[in-house]
């Protein structure tokens, strides 16, 4: 095989690979002889087909073979002396293709980006702010007191009081689209708590200072993109009777609302609220520490980026955010979405990033380990509730998955790996300082 370059160019590089004709037929003839001991062809015994016979059955298929086993070792043989690691899979193309015929020569172009080389980080010189944020006594009291709402019971206050927005009015209630009853509309000594949103938009509006006894027809409109399609965007009449309104009673913040949580009493379930809050906090601030270090990196450490995994990214930001924008469009087809320079610096920044995490963590040695792997695919089973089975075998069976679920939990360990180098102070603050650290964040 004889190689010579044609392109090298920053990180872009080309090749043609060159495969003699008489070593491609020495490299056939060879593996027929091979075959020859097993093959069986009608008028001839077992392992006595000739050559020649046998060169003309299979010698095109065992052509390809050779000369793509030939190709592959050649290219992972250059790729081994050379140190060059493709951006991408390398582009193969034939270079007389259309034209070869067997005892032709065998010239193949390849054509690839290399990964640049990543300069050396001293994560010393890191300096990083690690946020605490103490459970205080009031974001423990507020949480005690949405539980008490949340486990709040109903009285009933009598035919005279007029429902308000909190009330539970208990109706009866019967749908009508287009004069006709519908499946799945009516109820009986239904409980509906005004103003929880949990009816069609303007349905629980419309039953604000009712009575009991009161019987009232409510007319909504379905919105266009409700479930079910024969009533998405429909004119709808609920017919309802009120049986009963009833004022919110909390529960009290006491052992047995704390019983009713499992919590053994009141300071159990304190303390777990208070452990609760702590662990939301330090993922907060964990979110915030991370940012910082990746914006140090991405400012001190600069090196040229293969174009290709720029532009591969530059597009999927770009189609991710259009449709953010256009939540209604699933599908796509949508034409061609122009990506912005924004969008470029976004993904150059992403690819920078993400080459300098992979060579740290390389360098580190940092793995993911099959336990972690196993508590991620079953935490992501969890999003399909009936189909984790079928979600398991996906996942085995597709590497681009299993990628998919390990790059995160990678990469974070690789941030926890650099943290631990760098140097890292404490700072204490608020609760409402971390909220806006948080925020921030989006603003960036």
């Amino acid at each position: 095989m004889q190689v010579k370059e044609t392109l090298n160019d920053g990180l872009k590089r080309g090749y043609q690979f060159t495969l003699p004709a008489a070593e491609l037929a020495t490299t056939v003839d060879a593996k027929l002889k091979e075959a020859q001991p097993e093959v069986e062809m009608k008028g001839f015994r077992k392992g006595k087909v000739p050559l020649a016979m046998l060169k003309k059955q299979f010698g095109p298929r065992v052509m390809g073979d050779a000369m793509q086993e030939a190709i592959d070792g050649a290219l992972r043989e250059h790729l081994e002396k050379s140190g060059d690691r493709p951006a991408a899979q390398p582009k193969v193309e034939m270079d007389n293709g259309e034209g070869w015929k067997e005892g032709d020569d065998v010239v193949v172009n390849v054509s690839y980006e290399a990964l640049p080389e990543i300069p050396e980080v001293d994560l010393g010189k890191l300096s990083l702010e690690r946020l605490t944020v103490p459970a205080e006594e009031a974001a423990i009291n507020e949480a005690l007191e949405n539980l008490a709402k949340s486990a709040q019971d109903f009285s009933d206050r009598g035919k005279r009081r007029k429902a308000k927005d909190g009330d539970q009015v208990v109706i009866d209630f019967k749908g009508f689209v287009d004069g006709e009853a519908f499946e799945g509309g009516e109820a009986e000594d239904y409980p509906l708590v005004l103003g929880s949103n949990s009816f069609i938009p303007g349905f629980e509006d419309q039953l604000v200072g009712v009575k009991a006894d009161d019987e009232i027809k409510v007319e909504v409109k379905f919105p266009e993109e409700y479930g079910a399609e024969h009533l998405a965007g429909k004119d709808a009449v609920f017919e309802c009777k009120v049986k009963a309104v009833k004022v919110p009673q909390p529960a009290e913040v006491d052992d047995e609302l704390a019983k009713k949580f499992g919590s053994d009493d009141l300071e159990a379930l304190k303390k777990q609220i208070s452990e609760r809050l702590e662990q939301e906090y330090a993922g907060a601030a964990r979110a915030v520490l991370k940012r910082s270090l990746l914006d140090q990196l991405d400012e001190q450490v600069k090196f040229e980026l293969p174009e290709s995994l720029v532009e591969a990214e530059t597009d999927q930001i770009a189609h991710q955010l259009w449709h953010e924008e256009h939540p209604d469009e699933h599908g796509h087809d949508h034409g061609k979405i122009e990506a912005t320079d924004e969008h470029k610096k976004l993904a150059e920044r992403r690819v920078r990033l993400g080459l300098l995490l992979a060579e740290i963590g390389q360098k580190a040695e940092v793995t993911v380990t099959d336990q972690e792997m196993t508590q991620a695919v079953m935490q992501a089973a969890r999003q399909y509730p009936g189909q984790e089975r079928a979600f398991f075998e996906f996942i085995q069976q597709n590497q681009a998955a299993q990628q998919q679920l390990r790059a995160p939990i990678f990469e974070d360990k690789v941030v926890d790996h650099i943290a631990e180098n760098a140097k890292v102070t404490e700072k204490k603050i608020s609760k409402e300082e971390l909220e806006k650290a948080v925020e921030a964040l989006d603003q960036l």
